[in-house]
C-alpha cells in the first residue's frame, strides 16, 4: 500500500492562509486561535491543489487515449481504403479464358 506523505504547503501558500485567519478573526480571539484556523485553512489549499493535480493528470490521460485512438481509427482507415482498392481491381486473365474456351467449344461443334 501506499504511504500517505504529508504534503509541506509553501511559504506562499502560508502567508495566504495567515492572510485569510487574520481576516477572518474574531474580536477577542487568541493569537494560537488563529493560527490554528490557518493551519486549517493551509491543509485546505494543499488538498484543493492535490485535486486539480489529479484532475490535470487524468484530463492529460484521456488526451492522450483520445490522440491514441483518432490515430488508430485513421490508420484502420487507410489500410481498409487500401485493401477496398485492391479488392476493386479486376484481372483480365478470367475474361479471356472464359473467351477462349468458349471460342474453343465453338470451333468443337462446328468442325465436329
Amino acid at each position: 500500500m501506499r504511504k500517505k506523505q504529508a504534503v509541506e504547503p509553501s511559504q506562499k501558500t502560508k502567508e495566504e492562509a495567515m492572510d485569510i485567519a487574520r481576516a477572518t478573526q474574531l474580536p477577542g480571539q487568541k493569537k494560537a486561535e488563529t493560527q490554528l484556523i490557518a493551519q486549517g485553512i493551509e491543509k485546505g489549499i494543499a488538498l484543493y491543489k492535490k485535486q486539480q493535480k489529479v484532475k490535470a493528470r487524468a484530463a492529460d490521460k484521456a488526451k492522450k487515449q483520445e490522440a491514441k485512438s483518432k490515430a488508430r481509427r485513421q490508420d484502420d482507415e487507410s489500410v481498409t481504403l487500401v485493401e477496398t482498392k485492391i479488392e476493386t481491381k479486376v484481372s483480365p486473365l478470367p475474361w479471356a479464358l472464359l473467351v477462349v474456351s468458349w471460342i474453343g467449344f465453338l470451333l468443337f461443334y462446328v468442325l465436329r
